[in-house]
């Protein structure tokens, strides 16, 4: 991107606490990021927050209105349809027309994945998106992205496949792995252990030379940081994520339990407040903000629908880090060449 400013779209009206906590959000971001924002929704609404967080004067703060709203009780398709002029539609549209280079949306992220593929497409190649969630592990300062976690009830095979390629260009240009190491989600660390499924998708993994396929990962792998790429189908890998948040939630609340009260309890505390910073960095999922949606042609970042101001800066952070490292070109060029070089026996296989 060279010192061109990333532009991203923000679906400003998509979540729990919008507009609000998106805004104020978003507008941390611009300023410490560098970034320019393109806040979509109600105009008034957005423009009486920006002024009220500090943005009044930004000029990389801009506003762009969208007359309605996908709720979460809305079906997707249905309603992208009956809404063109939803906040996501028209934050999708912005990419398209080349006005934005990202998406950010802590709406309903069905509407959003939907919107994604009406409007941009779907890269060359990738037979359906996953949407892919990075999560800590045991070791400090390094990530495993998890995917599908919800874009893809059923799979076959290739589509997981597809997963790992896409899974394994995004963890080494942005989370910087030399040779990122593959695991198949799975009962047991043997080849012939699990379904159909896993069975036929263990062999294309193996079989296939531009990944590095260390084999099974068991539930227990999965943040050992053994693995960079975990793939799964999204009916798994959702149950996964949800399960992994829930547990940061329930370590955070345990330490914040167990620290002793009183002078002694206050004292203790403040001496480790810096530890204590560090393992709520780690575990907490707003430091983390969202999820990549891998496979359309274009960067859109799927944010919890609880999201606060902090979660979205921080998935404003993960759609610069995938712009600046220009992720979706790198996964365009590898399908082109890969479609290149197999025969057609190869890529109807499976």
């Amino acid at each position: 991107m060279g010192l061109t400013r990333a532009r991203i779209a923000v679906d400003a009206m998509g979540g729990d606490f919008a507009p609000e906590e998106i805004v104020a959000g978003a507008i941390q971001a611009s300023a410490e990021l560098g970034v320019d924002v393109l806040l979509v929704g109600d105009e008034q609404q957005i423009n009486s927050l920006v002024k009220k967080h500090g943005g009044k004067n930004s000029e990389q703060i801009k506003v762009i209105h969208a007359e309605d709203v996908i709720t979460m009780k809305e079906e997707p398709l249905v309603g992208i349809r009956r809404k063109p002029k939803a906040s996501i539609n028209v934050a999708m549209h912005l990419v398209k027309e080349k006005q934005a280079d990202a998406v950010v949306s802590a709406g309903h992220s069905g509407a959003a994945m939907a919107s994604a593929l009406l409007r941009l497409g779907r890269i060359k190649g990738i037979e359906r998106p996953a949407i892919g969630a990075v999560l800590p592990t045991i070791i400090p300062d390094q990530s495993v992205i998890v995917l599908d976690v919800g874009a893809n009830v059923d799979c076959k095979a290739r589509y997981l496949e597809q997963f790992a390629l896409m899974g394994t260009i995004y963890s080494k240009y942005v989370l910087g792995r030399p040779e990122p190491k593959v695991g198949l989600l799975n009962i047991g660390e043997e080849s012939s252990k699990g379904n159909d499924l896993a069975l036929s998708t263990h062999k294309l993994l193996a079989d296939n030379q531009q990944i590095h396929f260390l084999g099974n990962a068991e539930g227990r792998d999965v943040l050992s940081g053994e693995f960079d790429i975990i793939v799964c189908d999204g009916f798994v890998g959702n149950i996964v994520l949800k399960f992994a948040e829930a547990i940061g939630e329930v370590m955070l609340q345990i330490m914040k339990e167990e620290l002793p009260q009183g002078l002694h309890g206050k004292l203790g505390t403040a001496i480790l407040k810096p530890n204590l910073m560090n393992i709520k960095r780690r575990i907490d999922r707003a430091e983390h903000g969202g999820a990549l949606l891998f496979g359309v042609a274009g960067i859109c970042i799927i944010s919890h629908g609880s999201s606060r101001r902090g979660s979205m800066f921080s998935a404003i952070r993960l759609a610069k880090e995938a712009i600046d490292n220009e992720v979706l070109e790198k996964i365009k060029d590898n399908n082109q060449q890969q479609s290149v070089t197999e025969t057609p026996t190869e890529a109807t296989a499976n």
